[in-house]
């Protein structure tokens, strides 16, 4: 039998496009920014992640806003079940106080054990009695002493839109709407560049990663090539304890873990850029009475600069968790300098230190995500062009 061999023209056409796909491809890897989002669980990377569909690409489409609705109607129930279940966990402890509510308790305790509920108004009814007894209101406010999802009060007070058979999940109730993570992520998308940076259009990729201590071992396969590492850190979270393991600190383990990520020798050429999240939560609980100072004792001799112009405790409280993370890049590089991005002129491309940058952030405000992202696409193209400029 015969063996068909293709003619060298052929071979050498297919070779040249293969090539020229090869040098395609490593031209847009080489000129794509590539985001890492770090941190730790329930830092809100997946929510920076769902702010970058609403603001550069289509959002979210019909099928997976239906999807998030079942998802949001388990957070309703995981909210109300982490809230009863805490009640008497308490001390002092905390009871219904309508009789008639254990029923409802009865019923939440039955159908958290059933997979694939189908959520029936039967549910609704029984969530929103139970979330309206003055008992459960008062565990709600002593929610330091128990985890409960940030996007509780957030859904409970939206049952009445949530039980409706047309319900639609908004942008607001995807980016509040809590799925763990449990593998890696990416998006890719386009910003313009402005014409006095030199117009046109950049790419993009974001890549999102498991935060908690059993999804870290995965993030070792995207620290190649990334331009810049976004860390976010819960601020609200100094009170509050892991749920791996009840002994550690939030915001502590955010600290630990923000060292390790600094000095990672994979990451010593990418940039470096904190966003202090979940201010609103952070400002609430200080509002609410929440003592910093209970968990962080330094938190007592601390002093700001006058710069930050202090005039609240909230903003005593956020100056300081800077501060603990921002003096960690000086004790590990004394040559650093730590900057917010508006100062990014500052930071010159060819010198041996090495940049912090830094945002108060709620990743759930998209107004706020926005400006905080216009802020460092800006910083970007700044360092991209003094990178190529002649020396």
């Amino acid at each position: 039998m015969a063996c068909c061999i293709a003619p060298p023209d052929e071979e050498r056409r297919h070779s040249q496009t293969i090539d020229k796909q090869i040098s395609q491809w490593m031209y847009e890897y080489q000129t794509t920014i590539k985001f890492l989002l770090l941190g730790a669980g329930e830092s809100g990377k997946s929510t920076i992640l769902k702010q970058m569909r609403i603001l550069h690409v289509s959002g979210f489409s019909d099928s997976e806003r239906q999807e998030k609705a079942l998802d949001i109607k388990r957070n309703v129930l995981e909210a109300i079940k982490e809230l009863t279940g805490s009640m008497e966990r308490l001390k002092p402890p905390e009871k219904l106080m309508d009789e008639d509510n254990k029923n409802s308790l009865e019923y939440i305790d039955t159908i958290s054990l059933i997979e694939n509920y189908d959520f029936p108004q039967e549910f609704f009814d029984h969530a929103t009695h139970l979330w309206a007894d003055p008992g459960l209101q008062r565990a709600y406010y002593r929610l330091n002493e128990f985890l409960l999802v940030d996007s509780a009060k957030y859904f409970l007070e939206k049952i009445h839109i949530i039980r409706r058979d047309e319900y639609v999940p908004s942008d607001q109730d995807i980016l509040h709407c809590r799925k763990r993570t449990s593998e890696i992520q990416k998006i890719e998308f386009s910003c313009k560049v402005p014409k006095k940076y030199g117009g046109g259009s950049q790419k993009f990729w974001m890549f999102d990663v498991g935060g908690q201590r059993g999804e870290r071992r995965k993030w070792i396969q995207v620290f190649d090539g990334i331009t810049a590492v976004l860390f976010l850190v819960a601020s609200s979270g100094f009170d509050l304890k892991l749920r791996e393991d009840p002994l550690v600190n939030r915001l502590q383990e955010a600290f630990n873990l923000f060292q390790d990520v600094w000095k990672s020798r994979f990451l010593k050429d990418s940039g470096f850029i904190l966003f202090l999240n979940k201010q609103d939560k952070l400002k609430e609980k200080i509002e609410m009475g929440a003592k910093l100072s209970d968990h962080f004792p330094a938190y007592l001799e601390y002093t700001s600069n006058d710069a930050d112009n202090i005039t609240s405790e909230y903003e005593k409280a956020r100056c300081f968790i800077r501060d603990l993370f921002l003096d960690e890049t000086k004790r590990q590089n004394a040559a650093s300098s730590i900057c917010s991005s508006d100062d990014y002129y500052n930071y010159r491309r060819n010198s041996k230190k090495r940049d912090c940058f830094w945002h108060y952030t709620t990743a759930t405000d998209t107004h706020n995500v926005k400006t905080v992202f216009n802020d460092i696409h800006t910083m970007i193209v700044m360092l991209n062009l003094e990178s190529i400029a002649p020396s």
